[in-house]
C-alpha cells in the first residue's frame, strides 16, 4: 500500500485503530509523511517561515495522531499552533483570523465514518486543498529537517470562531438587541462529535434556552448514534428530542461540523432537498435571480421550487468540492452564484469564502428566526409549496471487477440506449444518467451513477405515486443481467421485500 492509496478525493482517510476486520493504514509513519508533504506543498506556494494550526475532532485516535503531525512539522522548522478540539470550518478560519494568521490549517477527522477511521483535511489561505494538492502532498513526502525547531503554542480556536458567528448572527438579524434569540428554545445534538460548543458559545450568548440539548460531550466511541445529519437514526434522535422538549428548533451536526441539519418545532426534518429549499429561499430573498449549484440527486420538485422563487438550479457532479468549484467557476464567468449545496448537507455560501460550514448554515437560519416569530410564521411555512415525493429509494450495489471505473462508465453509457415506454432521458444532468418516468411507472425520476470513491453503482429513485418503485427496479435489474460483474443482491433484496 502506498500513501497515495489513502487519498479520498480532496481528503486523506484511513484506518487508525485496528479491528478484527481492518488493519491500521493511517499509521504514525504515514502522518509524518503527510506533514513532510504539507511542508513541500507550502514551499511550492511561497517562502517560509510557515505557521500551521492543527486541530482534531473527538475521534479516539485524534490526539495521538495530532501530536505526531505537530512534532514532524516542528522538526522541519514549522511553527505550530495546537488548537485541540476544533471543527473543520474553524480550522480554515485559522488562516483568516489575524490572531492566528496561519499559512495552513489542518484538521484530523473522518467525518461520520466509524470510530476506527481517521483522516486529514488541509486548508490554505485560499481555501480547501484540491484533489491535485492532496496528490502532490502524498507524493512529495521526503522530510526536510531543520537545524532550528519550529515553535509550539496552544491556542483556543473555537471561542473566537464562535464569537465571530455570534457577531454575524446579530448583524444578520439587524438588531441592536444583545440577545435576539431570547424566548426561543433551541436544542443541539452534537452526536458526541466536535459540535457541542455551539450550544454554550453561540446559542446561550444570543439568549436562547438550550436545555434539552443532547450528546454535547465529545466521545470518539459515538455511543448514542452516528453523528451524521444524513442518517435516519440520527435524525430520529433529534426529532424525538425536539418533540419531547417542545423546542422551537433542533440542530444536529456531523462529527467535524462541516454539515448540519435542523428539525422544526413541528418535528419536520429540514435536511436533503428541504434544507436546500430553505437556504435557497434565504439567498434568493437577498440576491434575486441568483443561481444555486447542487449535486445531481435532487428532486424535480426542488428545481421547480427554486424557479418559482426566480432562481435557477444548476445540477452538477456529486462531491462537495465538485459542487463548490462549479459555483466558483460560474462566478468567475460572470454568473451570480450565492450557494453551493449537496443533499448530504455540505453547504457553502459565497459570502462565507465558499466554505462548507455546518455552523454557518445554522447561523443563516438563526438570522431569520426572530422575524418569522414576529410574523407568526415558521420554517415549515417557508417551504410549504415544495412538493414532497410519495416514495424515495436509494440502492447501492457493488461492481466486482478491478477495472470498476471503466466497467461502470460503460454500463451507464449502454443504459442510455434503453428504450422503455414511460422513460425519458433528462438532459439536465452531468453525472451518470437520469430518467424522467411517467405512466405506466407513475410520475417521477431515477438516477443511476457511479459512487465517488467506492466500486459501487448508486440508484436513486423518487416517485409521486405509490407502488411503482418495484416495477422500475425490476426493469433496471433485467438490464443489469447483461453485466456479470454487478452484484444485484441489494436489488433482489429490495424486490423480495416488496412482495
Amino acid at each position: 500500500m502506498t500513501y497515495a492509496d489513502l487519498q479520498n478525493g480532496s481528503d486523506i482517510r484511513g484506518i487508525a485503530i485496528a479491528t478484527t476486520d481492518e488493519n491500521v493504514t493511517l499509521t504514525a509513519a504515514t502522518v509524518k509523511a503527510v506533514a513532510s508533504g504539507l511542508h513541500h506543498w507550502l514551499a511550492s506556494k511561497g517562502t517560509g517561515p510557515f505557521r500551521v494550526a492543527v486541530g482534531r475532532d473527538s475521534r479516539l485516535s485524534g490526539e495521538a495522531l495530532q501530536q505526531v503531525l505537530m512534532s514532524q512539522l516542528q522538526a522541519e522548522g514549522i511553527d505550530v499552533i495546537d488548537c485541540g478540539m476544533a471543527t473543520t470550518p474553524a480550522m480554515f478560519m485559522s488562516t483568516q483570523f489575524s490572531d492566528f494568521a496561519c499559512d495552513a490549517g489542518v484538521m484530523l477527522t473522518a467525518s461520520h465514518l466509524p470510530y476506527y477511521f481517521n483522516g486529514i483535511k488541509i486548508f490554505s489561505r485560499e481555501g480547501g486543498a484540491e484533489k491535485e494538492d492532496i496528490q502532490y502532498i502524498l507524493t512529495h513526502t521526503e522530510p526536510t529537517l531543520s537545524d532550528v525547531s519550529g515553535t509550539y503554542q496552544q491556542q483556543d480556536l473555537l471561542t473566537p470562531y464562535a464569537a465571530d458567528l455570534v457577531a454575524k448572527i446579530r448583524q444578520g438579524i439587524g438588531t441592536t438587541e444583545w440577545q435576539p434569540l431570547s424566548g426561543l428554545k433551541i436544542i443541539v445534538d452534537a452526536g458526541n462529535g466536535a459540535g457541542g460548543f455551539f450550544a454554550e458559545k453561540v446559542l446561550i450568548p444570543l439568549g436562547a434556552d438550550t436545555n434539552g440539548s443532547q450528546f454535547l460531550e465529545p466521545d470518539g466511541h459515538f455511543p448514542n448514534h452516528i453523528p451524521n445529519p444524513d442518517n435516519k437514526e440520527a435524525m430520529k434522535s433529534i426529532t424525538d428530542a425536539v418533540l419531547r422538549e417542545q423546542a422551537d428548533l433542533g440542530i444536529i451536526f456531523d462529527t467535524d461540523v462541516d454539515r448540519s441539519a435542523v428539525v422544526t418545532q413541528s418535528g419536520a426534518p429540514l435536511n436533503r432537498n428541504n434544507m436546500i429549499a430553505v437556504l435557497s429561499k434565504i439567498v434568493l430573498a437577498a440576491h434575486p435571480g441568483t443561481k444555486i449549484v447542487t449535486n445531481s440527486p435532487t428532486s424535480d420538485h426542488l428545481k421547480r421550487f427554486i424557479e418559482s422563487l426566480g432562481g435557477q438550479q444548476v445540477r452538477y457532479i456529486s462531491g462537495y468540492r465538485n459542487v463548490i468549484n462549479k459555483a466558483i467557476t460560474l462566478n468567475e464567468a460572470g454568473d451570480d452564484v450565492q450557494l453551493a449545496i449537496e443533499t448530504s448537507g455540505h453547504a457553502a455560501f459565497k459570502e462565507n469564502y465558499f466554505l462548507d460550514d455546518g455552523a454557518y448554515v445554522i447561523a443563516k437560519i438563526l438570522m431569520i428566526l426572530p422575524e418569522l416569530q414576529a410574523q407568526g410564521t415558521s420554517l415549515d411555512d417557508l417551504i410549504a409549496t415544495l412538493q414532497q415525493p410519495a416514495e424515495t429509494q436509494e440502492l447501492r450495489f457493488k461492481i466486482n471487477t478491478p477495472d470498476y471505473q471503466n466497467y461502470g462508465r460503460q454500463l451507464i453509457a449502454d443504459f442510455g440506449s434503453i428504450n422503455q415506454p414511460g422513460w425519458t432521458i433528462d438532459p439536465e444532468n452531468e453525472e451518470g444518467i437520469r430518467f424522467k418516468v411517467s405512466a405506466p411507472y407513475g410520475n417521477g425520476w431515477f438516477l443511476l451513477r457511479m459512487s465517488l470513491h467506492e466500486p459501487l453503482l448508486v440508484l436513486q429513485i423518487e416517485n409521486d405515486a405509490l407502488g411503482h418503485l418495484p416495477a422500475i427496479v425490476q426493469k433496471i435489474s433485467q438490464f443489469l443481467d447483461r453485466y456479470p460483474a454487478i452484484d444485484q443482491s441489494k436489488l433482489r433484496d429490495f424486490l423480495s421485500e416488496q412482495k
